[in-house]
């Protein structure tokens, strides 16, 4: 049993801390054509990959590893597996949809001074995992919210990510190397950047819109809308500040 006496103080985070990280997470964006070719120090990239390795997973399984490539010569190869699958994609859409998506700029492979593979070995835990015994995906899960922490890390640090996923992913294993049981589950390109976007590129472009929040919560079953309209109300207040720049934390 716990000593509920050693629990840290369930306390809000104060103003600006609380400030710092609504900012990190409403100005992240993907980069790809940002990225300036200053490298990235080592004392920053430990503080990022730290806050990684600190994400939640589900029975502490830690199933994340880290390849970190500066090697021009494998960001060459990832680079070329990119452009292979990058035309085959293109394909796949129709009419001006594929002209769309062949002008967009998806990737800063060779222009990042740093790429990361994270990726999830499905086996460190042994067979029987606590949380993973009836979802087994549970532990690619896991890796994803390392994904997200060194994101927002990064993001706190003053740095661009640009998420790489058009490629083959036998092709990214074999260029850096990665056993065959080990899963390559995110592919970044890091670096600092000229700017962020103020709004995401995606949808900049026109290719999606933000979706209403409020349209996507279920109230205690799905398709059951808000009882009172209260919560969907503040809802659409906070997504107006932050569409004009002026969201307030809740109180």
């Amino acid at each position: 049993m716990m000593d509920h006496s050693t629990l840290l103080p369930a306390t809000a985070l104060s103003a600006p801390e609380r400030a710092g990280v609504y900012r990190a997470i409403l100005t992240r964006r993907d980069t790809r054509g940002e990225f300036l070719p200053d490298p990235v120090s080592d004392a920053v990239l430990s503080r990022i990959l730290v806050a990684a390795h600190h994400a939640p997973s589900v029975g502490f399984m830690q199933p994340w590893s880290f390849v970190v490539v500066r090697s021009e010569a494998v960001r060459r190869q990832v680079h070329d597996a990119f452009v292979a699958a990058h035309a085959e994609a293109a394909l796949m859409f129709d009419g001006e949809k594929r002209e769309v998506y062949r002008s967009l700029k998806l990737e800063g492979i060779l222009e990042a001074p740093v790429n990361l593979c994270i990726t999830c070995d499905r086996n460190r835990a042994g067979p029987v995992v606590i949380g993973r015994t009836h979802i087994p995906a549970m532990d690619l899960f896991s890796s994803v919210c390392a994904v997200q922490n060194l994101w927002l890390a990064a993001r706190a640090e003053g740095l661009g990510i640009g998420w790489v996923s058009i490629f083959d992913n036998a092709a990214v294993q074999a260029a850096l190397e990665i056993p065959p049981a080990i899963v390559p589950v995110a592919y970044l390109c890091l670096g600092k950047v000229r700017g962020y976007h103020p709004r995401p590129e995606l949808e900049t472009a026109g290719w999606r819109p933000r979706l209403p929040l409020e349209d996507l919560i279920h109230y205690d079953t799905w398709g059951v809308g808000d009882p009172d309209g209260t919560l969907s109300a503040h809802l659409r207040d906070d997504q107006r500040a932050v569409a004009e720049g002026r969201f307030v934390e809740p109180e």
